[in-house]
């Protein structure tokens, strides 16, 4: 298994608010970025996986604020999947300052796999090789996945 390199890039400033840090809504947008991002990584382009007619809708999304990120902190976002059975999964997100080496935001999302008619699809049937790629990865922890 090919290990994962983690997202990683400095925070922009328009996703600041007046405080000066990283608006809360953003976070979850960095979770989608970290999640193409992973993709890529583990093999499997997102483009590559929408071009096969496969749909990765959001079923639900949270997330944990313990600090905040502020302008220009360089921070770095590991992800895993937690669980995965071929027609959905979930998985966790940990968002660590580069400066400063702790924990800023710690959270989850839950996807399901779905055709462009956003029926569900079971992927270990139909897209055997999407299936493997996911399974690889599935159930790891931070430190098993990332270099």
């Amino acid at each position: 298994m090919n290990k994962i390199r983690p997202y990683e890039r400095k925070v922009f400033y328009y996703e600041t608010d007046k405080m000066g840090i990283v608006h809360h809504s953003n976070y979850i947008r960095i979770f989608e970025e970290a999640r193409v991002h992973y993709l890529s990584e583990a093999g499997l382009p997102f483009p590559k996986i929408e071009g096969m007619g496969i749909l990765m809708p959001v079923l639900s999304v949270e997330a944990v604020y313990k600090r905040p990120l502020r302008f220009d902190e360089t921070f770095a976002v590991y992800l895993k999947i937690d669980k995965f059975n071929g027609t959905t999964l979930h998985v966790s997100y940990r968002l660590v300052s580069r400066d400063t080496g702790e924990v800023c935001v710690e959270g989850g999302s839950s996807h399901c796999f779905t055709d462009t008619d956003l029926r569900v699809l079971r992927t270990k049937n139909k897209y055997p090789e999407v299936y493997d790629v996911f399974a690889k990865y599935s159930g790891l922890d931070f430190e098993e996945i990332f270099e």
